[in-house]
């Protein structure tokens, strides 16, 4: 097999920063820069090597220019500094990222799988990559559906150009209705065949596939999560019900939990998500955390043999979209899928046809909907409600009170309006502190649509 590395970036700095004086600060050092080449390895892999599976093409200018812009400060300073090697194979298909961390290190190395995405590797672990398959490149800008009609055409343009929260980077905005495209915009040099990582947005997709076992009679959601050593455990007492609604009570060391050791690190979900403690009566206070949705996606680990998330994807026509794992083969579908505008467009119309494909076949319970876009128990503070796996638009004025939605980080919205029939998808790559205002372009959208 031939095997091409390509090396960029003008000179790697081995040397750790002057200012570490202390131990800890030496180690937090060290650490701080292998978690930013696991987050650059990750970001250039997933978003090359998904791209060239879905038969379209990613530059790593591209995505140094978007996925590693505007990120966390701590791992921003650092990332520019680290060289790459994108390591390509037979036709020039991905193998593999390296980046370097410094030079008592060894590199940090996230893997391409055929069909299952990216992985980042332990810190020093060598793997193997397996060998891929060409892939054909068709243009990622082929049957583009501009707006219909100048409303939503004006609408969108703006939301393409930062009108809707200054220092905003919109990468792709599709609108839905009925499940029919009425316009799809696209940052340059993306289309409708980029898959960009959901963030968040995966949350509600694990929300989903709790959903469809839940179905197939393989879940239930006021069962416990089986969290804790025994029975006499009282985490025991946390149902899927309290995962899915970030009520479990469990501790978690910053808003969200970043889970970076999970995400950069080369951790496994069970290291790292499932052994947190109680601090509160399960269902008795709201703390949105990465760790309650991985907790309530280990329980469905039996069925995934039988019922991959790549199947389910199939099933809804999301043929562009990847959830990817940890190194030990653990769903991460608290953040790391890989998914289109357009693909992510077909989920919401999952729950416009209130949990049915096309043909009338149920893949969701029937009360699903109504489930995962009601407030129950505690809720957060904030702008926005939160159901089951979905936050809820019912504090935003003029708004459709029934409309729920799934958020990511850096601007990954899917905002679904049953009543209205209307998906709306917005993908971002927002820099820290810039917000969309989600709540004025999906008011802006409605009302570009004319009443059918």
């Amino acid at each position: 097999m031939t095997r091409t590395v390509f090396v960029a970036a003008t000179a790697l700095l081995f040397a750790l920063p002057a200012t570490a004086q202390s131990q800890q600060e030496r180690l937090d050092a060290r650490y701080d820069r292998a978690l930013a080449a696991g987050y650059k390895a990750l970001m250039l892999c997933g978003a090359i090597g998904n791209a060239m599976e879905n038969g379209t093409e990613r530059s790593a200018e591209s995505v140094e220019g978007l996925e590693l812009k505007g990120i966390d400060p701590v791992l921003a300073a650092i990332i520019p500094e680290l060289e790459y090697q994108i390591v390509q194979g037979k036709y020039g298909v991905i193998e593999e990222v390296q980046v370097s961390v410094t030079d008592a290190m060894a590199p940090r190395r996230a893997i391409f799988r055929q069909g299952k995405g990216c992985t980042v590797l332990p810190i020093g672990t060598p793997v193997s990559p397996e060998r891929l398959d060409y892939l054909p490149r068709p243009s990622g800008m082929a049957n583009l559906r501009p707006p219909q009609g100048a409303a939503l055409a004006q609408a969108m343009a703006r939301g393409m150009n930062d009108g809707y929260g200054s220092g905003t980077r919109t990468t792709a905005i599709v609108v839905s209705r009925a499940g029919q495209i009425r316009g799809e915009l696209y940052h340059p040099g993306l289309g409708q065949y980029t898959p960009q990582r959901t963030w968040s947005v995966a949350k509600s997709i694990a929300a989903t596939l709790v959903g469809a076992a839940v179905q197939r009679n393989e879940a239930i959601v006021t069962a416990s999560a089986g969290l804790g050593e025994d029975d006499s455990d009282p985490r025991r007492a946390i149902t899927i019900d309290h995962l899915l609604r970030m009520a479990s009570g469990r501790y978690s060391d910053t808003p969200g939990n970043r889970t970076d050791p999970l995400y950069w690190g080369g951790a496994t979900v069970e290291e790292v998500a499932l052994d947190w403690p109680l601090i509160a009566a399960p269902g008795s206070s709201y703390r949105y955390a990465n760790n309650d949705t991985l907790a309530a996606v280990n329980v469905l680990k039996s069925t995934f043999d039988a019922h991959p998330p790549a199947a389910f994807f199939k099933m809804l026509g999301m043929r562009h979209t990847v959830a990817e794992t940890d190194w030990q083969g653990n769903y991460i579908l608290s953040s790391q899928v890989w998914s289109t505008a357009r693909d992510l467009a077909k989920f919401g119309q999952l729950y416009l046809n209130d949990g049915k494909l096309a043909d009338g076949t149920r893949v969701l319970p029937e009360g699903w909907v109504q489930y995962v876009s009601s407030p129950s128990g505690p809720q957060p503070e904030g702008a926005f409600g939160y159901g089951a796996g979905f936050w809820l638009m019912n504090r935003s004025e003029g708004v459709p009170a029934d409309t729920f939605a799934a958020f990511g980080n850096r601007g990954q919205y899917v905002v679904i309006v049953p009543s209205r029939q209307v998906v709306i998808v917005r993908r971002g790559e927002d820099p820290a502190g810039a917000s969309f205002d989600i709540a004025a372009f999906t008011r802006d959208v409605l009302a570009a649509l004319p009443a059918e």
